[in-house]
């Protein structure tokens, strides 16, 4: 009986992280399709971000930091096409989030600033 109580325990352990990582995956991440196309990658000045196919009004681009996690930039009802301009930014990483108007991450990704 006492070896029964830490196996379940490990099973039980096993399950919850599973289902954790399925909850995870994005609409995005699951079609394999890409949303947002940006470049140049790295950037020095400026930043284009372009919507592909599934374009649709109402979405919101934000840019962090990758370091500080500080909001630099923000777009609401982003246009298809849209360029960033980068002269606030320092060098580093950058993390973008495209977000429905649900509030939804509909895809995220990284860039690079080397100014």
């Amino acid at each position: 009986m006492r070896r029964i109580l830490p196996i379940l325990s490990f099973i039980l352990l096993i399950a919850i992280q599973a289902n954790a990582q399925v909850s995870r995956t994005t609409p995005a991440e699951g079609s394999g399709d890409k949303i947002v196309k940006l470049y140049p990658n790295p950037a020095k000045t400026y930043i284009n971000f372009d919507l592909q196919g599934s374009y649709k009004k109402g979405l919101t681009i934000s840019i962090y930091n990758g370091i500080l996690g500080k909001k630099m930039y923000e777009i609401t009802d982003v246009p298809q096409k849209h360029t960033v301009n980068l002269n606030e930014f320092s060098r580093g990483i950058y993390i973008y989030h495209l977000v429905d108007n649900t509030g939804r991450i509909l895809e995220t990704g990284k860039f690079q600033v080397s100014n």
